[in-house]
């Protein structure tokens, strides 16, 4: 099954790689779906729900809603801080990494160790627009010396369709925001 192509976007993720030992192999979907955590599924679907919820916001945006409006973005506020909290209990800083790009069909991060390409991965994704947290599975396809580390890039294989939805969204934001600071550093200029 060929892997679709999405377009990345360079920025710094939190994320955890973490090579499958030898004696473990890729699960089956099932297993996959199964095994996600429970703090995962709900990270997606708040992700889901926040993208729903701000496209029924944009209808609200005149004056007369202004106050339905500050008090459910309060509302989504103090939910979200509850979410990345409950999240960061996930991040295991033995694997921790920061991401030189990502996207919905690969990322990339350096690190001082080589990973032989072909080498699997349970991988946990930590973004921060949309605040949510990915668990997946990926494969190392590439590995390159870089100024004393090793640039190293993997393909998702088990992604569930919300979770690479999600990570759309995340490189859309991230490009909008850098599309906005070019536009911004040129006014100055």
């Amino acid at each position: 099954m060929a892997q679709e192509e999405y377009f990345s976007v360079r920025y710094a993720l939190t994320l955890n790689v973490e090579p499958l030992a030898d004696n473990e192999s890729l699960p089956s979907v099932e297993q996959f779906e199964e095994e996600i955590p429970v703090p995962f599924r709900v990270a997606s679907e708040c992700g889901n729900i926040e993208h729903s919820l701000e496209l029924d916001l944009a209808h609200l945006k005149r004056e007369e809603n202004k106050t339905l409006m500050n008090y459910l973005a309060n509302q989504n506020t103090k939910l979200n801080l509850l979410l990345s909290f409950m999240l960061s209990q996930q991040d295991d800083n033995r694997f921790r990494y920061q991401s030189e790009s990502f996207g919905a069909s690969q990322f990339s991060f350096k690190s001082n160790s080589e990973l032989n390409v072909g080498t699997l991965a349970r991988v946990k994704l930590f973004l921060e627009h949309p605040p949510a947290a990915i668990y997946c599975y990926a494969e190392v396809t590439t590995c390159k010396p870089d100024n004393g580390q090793f640039l190293t890039e993997l393909s998702y294989l088990h992604l569930s369709e919300s979770d690479r939805d999600l990570l759309i969204r995340a490189a859309l934001y991230q490009q909008q925001q850098l599309l906005k600071k070019r536009a911004h550093q040129r006014l100055e200029d």
